[in-house]
């Protein structure tokens, strides 16, 4: 493999540890503890790994002598950077137990766990990804463990390799299913831990013992780089307002905290839309008036940052959305035996009066892709809109409107990007390169100490490494009852953005400036050598968050 120069110095960096991990660990039990909510549902369904007391791993223990181990480890879910450094801290975690100790990587996500598909992870292949993107040493899956079948022929697997304990790097649901996994070796007896490790880039799964999730501060820093050069280019030319869709389909903490970095003129977070009401028309009406505001003072050109999952959030939208997967699902064949283009008049004559005239509403495309491209549930596929074309689309459509009424006198030429998949696998940045190797090693510790149904969880991440509190939560304290599929499913509960939080406080404090002054600010590529405010500093989100 051809590596780069910064692939080769990459390889040098030793990441941070918590000091309490460096020599033999204590181990302080906390209080027994419950879920968020729905206790008593899910006690019932977890009642071997439910009130397990909060774990915190202190200097000064007694030296131990392990005896070697046997660990699996699965990649779950979407990319986020930092994964290799998860892996390559738990290798080293478990040789330092003892160096007969081995770690098997289950191949292309929970799916090779399933279909016996492995490889022992050596130190020269560990070697080879420390400090580096992208999950590709083992490759990730979205097979979702949840079925007795899948847990026993997992078993089967784990038996032959001697494996004592089994981490999954996954997001919510990834960690869900670790928390169902683990409850059902417990319950049989089979003597198998379970640990989950804490990953996704839309920073939705967080809470007191989970400040963030790793991949964040990287992926952020990557967009704010790219979103910092758009700003500088447009304020170089002065002539388009860019329209920039960021990943969080479920929350808008990556749009916000780009804003945070960035300043942008806009940025529309899906929850204040959620808990204002507002109307598809009400979000358009708001950046158009950005526009027509600076259009006034001179200024043809702004960016706006867009959450990916925003139609989700506009009240209106989701009913319209909902009546039309309900009526689609019935009326399926008779919708396809409609001529093309009468689809839409069609559609407008089935639907209630409020949701025909937001469906009239809608640019031809969109409203097209709300009727037509179903998931196998039979479900809008959301995530396939352009939202930055339809917002730019009916911004455009309502100016044109202003300018013949003279309450607009500008130029509205709009550009669109998306970033998403350029922010998932970049190097890791110090920050998450520390913060995702103390995870790794963290949940060795765990293992070391018999625990299962539990998530690695380091802590006081705005402070130095050395000062970072590692230890572990019980999966089951951070769930709670949803109705997933038509049924109740006990689910990690989602962190969603704050509207009385520090880091949104702070942005809503900024943005009428923001949206008439040029306040751009212009972060630059990730610093991975250099003065350590440079190049350890965390997210906006978690200084803001910690009050540091």
């Amino acid at each position: 493999m051809v590596k780069s120069a910064l692939q080769i110095a990459r390889a040098a960096y030793q990441p941070k540890l918590p000091k309490a991990l460096l020599g033999a660990v204590k181990v302080k039990e906390g209080e027994p503890t419950q879920s968020v909510a729905d206790q008593e549902a899910i006690k019932n369904l977890f009642p071997n790994t439910y009130g397990m007391p909060l774990i915190q791993f202190e200097e000064g223990g007694e030296a131990v002598n392990f005896p070697a181990i046997n660990v699996g480890v699965i990649l779950s879910g979407g990319q986020a950077p930092g994964g290799h450094n998860v892996i390559s801290g738990l290798f080293d975690g478990i040789k330092k137990l003892n160096k007969d100790s081995k770690l098997y990587g289950f191949i292309l996500g929970p799916g090779g766990l399933v279909d016996h598909k492995y490889m022992e992870l050596t130190p020269e292949i560990i070697d080879e990804y420390r400090n580096t993107g992208g999950f590709d040493i083992i490759g990730s899956g979205r097979t979702k463990l949840e079925k007795v079948e899948q847990f026993e022929k997992g078993l089967e697997i784990i038996r032959e390799l001697g494996i004592k304990a089994l981490v999954i790097i996954g997001g919510d649901d990834s960690n869900t299913n670790a928390c169902v996994l683990a409850e059902y070796y417990a319950a049989k007896n089979y003597g198998v831990q379970v640990i989950g490790c804490p990953k996704t880039i839309d920073g939705d799964l967080k809470n007191e013992m989970i400040e963030t999730s790793f991949g964040f501060d990287t992926a952020c820093k990557t967009y704010s780089e790219v979103i910092g050069n758009i700003e500088r280019d447009c304020n170089s030319a002065r002539k388009y307002w860019h329209f920039i869709k960021l990943m969080g389909r479920s929350a808008s903490h990556i749009a916000l905290e780009c804003a945070l970095q960035t300043q942008p003129n806009v940025c529309i977070v899906s929850e204040e839309v959620e808990a204002k009401d507002m109307s598809l028309d009400d979000v358009v009406t708001y950046i158009a008036q950005v526009v027509a505001d600076r259009a006034a003072a001179g200024n043809n050109f702004g960016t706006v940052l867009i959450p990916e999952g925003l139609i989700e959030f506009i009240p209106a939208m989701k009913r319209l959305i909902a009546e039309l997967n309900d009526f689609l699902a019935a009326n399926g064949d008779e919708f396809n035996q409609v001529e093309r283009s009468k689809q839409r008049e069609y559609i407008i004559s089935k639907l209630t009066p409020e949701n025909a005239a937001i469906y009239a509403s809608l640019p031809e495309g969109v409203a097209r892709q709300l009727s037509l491209d179903r998931d196998p549930h039979g479900n809008v596929q959301v995530s396939l809109i352009e939202t930055e074309k339809l917002l730019s689309e009916m911004v455009a459509t309502k100016l044109a409107a202003w300018k013949k009424e003279g309450k607009y006198v500008g130029k509205f030429a709009p550009q669109h990007h998306f970033f998403g998949y350029e922010g998932r696998c970049a190097a890791p940045s110090n920050f998450d390169a520390d913060y995702c190797y103390a995870l790794g090693y963290t949940a060795s510790v765990l293992i070391a100490n018999g625990k299962t149904g539990y998530m690695s969880s380091v802590r006081n991440l705005t402070a130095p490494a050395a000062e970072w509190i590692a230890g572990g939560v019980p999966i089951t304290m951070m769930m709670n009852m949803e109705r997933r599929h038509g049924e109740m499913k006990p689910v990690i509960q989602k962190a969603l953005v704050k509207l009385d939080g520090a880091p949104f406080q702070k942005f809503a404090a900024n943005r009428e400036a923001w949206a008439k002054e040029t306040a751009y600010v212009y972060p630059g590529p990730i610093q991975y050598f250099g003065p350590t405010e440079v190049c350890d500093e965390p997210t906006k989100t978690l200084q803001l968050e910690q009050a540091k």
